[in-house]
Parts: C-alpha cells; sequence; structure tokens
C-alpha cells in the first residue's frame, strides 16, 4: 500500500509539473506573434514548407500564437542560421526554417558558419531526402558500372556546392568518373542542359524534388537513376542500387553516413540556444504536432512537399550530435571532398 501510495504521488507531481509547464507557456504565448524565418529566397520548396507550417502551427502551441514568415537568404542558409545563433531573441519568439547543409556546414570546415550547430535548439523536420544520381535518356552511360568506365558531365553551381560535393563523394566511394561542369545558376538551369544534351547529369537530385517537379521525366522515362543514397532507402526504388550497401571498407561506410547526414535532416526547423525548457517542449511538441495535421497534409500534398518520416526535435538534436562525434579522420576525409576546390 505505502508503494502504491507513493507510485500515486510521483506520477501526480509529474502531470502536475507538465500543466504547470503547459499553463506557463500558455501565458507567454498568448497574444504574442512568432517570428519564422525562412533561410531562402520566397517562391522555393523551404518558402512553402514555412509557410504552410505557419498556417496551422499556432493552433498546436499553448496560447495561440500568430506565425509571420520572413525571408533571409544567403550563403546556402547560413546567412539565417547566424541570425538564429547569434542575434535572434532567446525567447521563443524566433524560429527558422533552415537548409538541410546548416546543421553540418560547421563540421564541414566552412568558416562563414559562426555557430555550434549541438547548442541550437532543433525543433523538427518533416522528412528525410533521398539523394540519387541520374543521367538522361539519351547519356551513353546506362549502368553504375558505365559510370566507373566513361567520364559522365555534371551541372553544378559552384565548386563547393552540394552538387559539387556528393559528385566529389560519389567518385570518391564509388570510383565514379563524374565531371563537374560548372556555372550553372541552379537545378532548372542545369536540367535544360540535360534536355538539350549539354550534360548527362546534374551533380545530386532529391527524390522529392524530382517527384514533385520532373514528375513526367519518370512517367516518360526520360533519365535513368543509377544509384541512391541518404538515411533510409527509398521504397519506391527497390531495383535502384543503395550506394551504402556498395562499400565495404567501414571507414568508407563511416564517410558515407556522416556525409548524407543532411538528407537525414530533411527540412529542419530551429530555434536560438538556452531557450527556457517550457517553451523549448511548446515549440517541439507544436512543430510534431503540426506535421501530422489532417488540414496542414492536405495544404502540404496540394502543393507537392514531401512529407515523409516526421522527426521529434530530441531525436533531431541527437542525430546532429551524434554525426558531430565522428571520429577526426572520418572528419578530415569527409572536409577535403567538401571544400576541394
Amino acid at each position: 500500500m505505502f508503494i502504491r501510495c507513493v507510485c500515486f504521488c510521483l506520477l501526480l507531481a509529474g502531470a502536475t509539473m507538465q500543466t504547470a509547464q503547459a499553463d506557463s507557456a500558455a501565458d507567454f504565448y498568448r497574444g504574442k506573434s512568432i517570428s519564422l524565418v525562412v533561410s531562402s529566397s520566397p517562391g522555393g520548396g523551404y518558402d512553402a514548407l514555412a509557410r504552410a507550417v505557419a498556417g496551422f502551427l499556432g493552433k498546436h502551441i499553448p496560447g495561440n500564437p500568430s506565425v509571420v514568415v520572413r525571408n533571409m537568404p544567403g550563403a546556402g542558409g547560413i546567412v539565417a542560421t547566424n541570425y538564429i545563433a547569434n542575434v535572434a531573441p532567446r525567447d521563443g519568439l524566433t524560429i527558422a526554417c533552415v537548409l538541410n547543409n546548416t546543421p553540418f556546414e560547421p563540421l564541414f570546415g566552412t568558416k562563414e558558419a559562426d555557430y555550434d550547430a549541438t547548442k541550437l535548439t532543433w525543433l523538427g523536420t518533416p522528412s528525410v531526402e533521398t539523394g540519387l544520381l541520374i543521367v538522361w535518356h539519351t547519356s551513353p552511360i546506362k549502368t553504375l558500372d558505365d559510370a566507373k568506365k566513361m567520364t559522365m558531365t555534371a551541372g553544378s553551381s559552384g565548386a563547393n556546392s552540394a552538387p559539387s560535393f556528393y559528385a566529389r563523394l560519389l567518385n570518391e566511394l564509388l570510383g565514379l568518373k563524374i565531371k563537374i561542369v560548372l556555372g550553372y545558376p541552379g537545378q532548372n538551369e542545369a536540367y535544360l542542359a540535360m534536355e538539350r544534351g549539354e550534360l548527362d547529369s546534374f551533380g545530386v537530385t532529391f527524390w522529392s524534388s524530382l517527384t514533385s517537379t520532373k514528375a513526367d521525366w519518370l512517367r516518360d522515362k526520360k533519365i535513368r537513376i543509377l544509384v541512391q543514397y541518404g538515411p533510409q532507402k527509398e521504397a519506391a526504388l527497390p531495383d535502384v542500387p543503395y550506394g551504402p550497401d556498395l562499400v565495404s571498407n567501414p571507414d568508407d561506410k563511416a564517410l558515407f553516413k556522416a556525409a548524407y547526414a543532411p538528407l537525414a535532416a530533411g527540412r529542419p526547423f530551429v530555434a536560438p540556444p538556452d531557450l527556457p525548457p517550457e517553451r523549448t517542449a511548446a515549440l517541439r511538441a507544436g512543430l510534431l504536432a503540426t506535421f501530422k495535421d489532417p488540414g496542414f497534409l492536405a495544404e502540404a500534398a496540394k502543393e507537392r512537399l514531401e512529407i515523409n518520416k516526421p522527426t521529434s526535435g530530441e531525436a533531431l538534436q541527437a542525430e546532429i550530435a551524434r554525426v558531430y562525434q565522428s571520429p577526426q579522420r572520418i572528419v578530415d576525409r569527409l572536409r577535403r571532398i567538401a571544400q576541394r576546390q
């Protein structure tokens, strides 16, 4: 009887504490507005996601604050992340949707990334990405073995951009002969060059982007998918080789895992460090509830936004911390690939 009473009292105390924290968050957020910063220009996928989230997030946070979106593009998402880390008030009224490379830019040795990603308050992500190496259907390269024997051209915007990084990664780990062709402003321009026969490929294509913007390429078999990589195999591509399965060296496997960490981050949401705990809990719970909200999911489907694996802030925080604990030899190798000119 005594033990039962003690257990009951502990449960009651825990419930009382949770209620008090929720009441505290509600008192703070009631009548206020949350600023949701997007680390890209208006009109893109991240912007569309942030605006869809903004329409539903407030109803899932105690006190039901309004949510206002503002764009802060620059330096591949680093400008907005620097702002969140170093400038934004640490009160829970400013959050951001940032490009998935930004949690790992300090690890890659990017000098402009003036923040410790492990100390930021990661709130969650609605999805994970799957990276693909595709080639245009008229290319003489028809298989991954062909790509090991013949040079293939892949467009990219800059030497240190994501398409260049992943092309160099595949060259190193899979022995491919991808020749990076710089100067394309973005994915659309490189895709147009593929259609014209000027390029074999783009440095990296994401499955979510391909299905939402180039579904006709899949339907009409305009491309071949040579390999896929990321935190998980894409179920819709059962016959496409999975990159991590093609390497046997433990260090190569570890490098692959560290390199596709941004894909595991999906489209991450983040807040400044050192938030009051009850506001961190409210933001994380509210965002995860938003990702599962039927109204939000309908809006996301309408906008062709991929919501394939809602992940909590706690899980995202732990995953980022895990990557930063990679052995130094793996980090050094990762940086050589990331910063090769």
